[in-house]
């Protein structure tokens, strides 16, 4: 029985329904097809992972215990822009969290806050980034920025801001 046939689309779920087309509906395919709608959306809706999960067959708990395992994977919207500030041996000794804070008070981020209300950033802190020859490390999105005072980080926050607003 043809899983395409079975399922007719509704337009939110499209995306979703590509992915799993490309993955032929393998449940075994899980977590490269929880990457992929994480890359899709920026973070794992409820909807769509149960969407994902009857479509697979599978029980939405099944789901939700994959995804919530691996800390790759988020609940939450994530802005455009994802900053990791190492919080690892290295870089605490030398000062992280000196950056978590002025980066915080440069996005204006409230309390419990991680998403700027605007979506453009997101603020993390992580175990290690690997750079710890570079402690005091920041990752944006994919760019490593090391050797960081409170005041280099903000600049690069504040280059990010104004090519944005152009």
């Amino acid at each position: 029985m043809q899983k395409t046939q079975e399922l007719k689309p509704v337009r939110q779920f499209q995306k979703v329904c590509d992915i799993l087309e490309k993955y032929h509906y393998d449940k075994t395919k899980l977590i490269p097809i929880l990457q992929e709608i994480q890359e899709e959306y920026r973070y794992l809706p409820k909807k769509i992972l149960n969407f994902a999960a009857t479509s697979l067959e599978i029980p939405p708990a099944k789901i939700f215990g994959v995804a919530s395992f691996y800390s790759h994977f988020a609940f939450e919207p994530k802005g455009k822009y994802v900053i990791k500030i190492c919080d690892g041996t290295a870089c605490h000794v030398k000062g992280s969290m000196k950056l978590h804070e002025a980066i915080k008070k440069q996005l204006k981020l409230e309390e419990g806050k991680k998403t700027t209300s605007d979506m453009l950033f997101t603020l993390e802190t992580v175990s290690c980034l690997g750079a710890c020859g570079l402690a005091p490390a920041m990752v944006v999105n994919e760019d490593v920025h090391g050797n960081l005072t409170p005041e280099k980080a903000v600049e690069i926050i504040k280059t990010i801001q104004k090519q944005e607003n152009n």
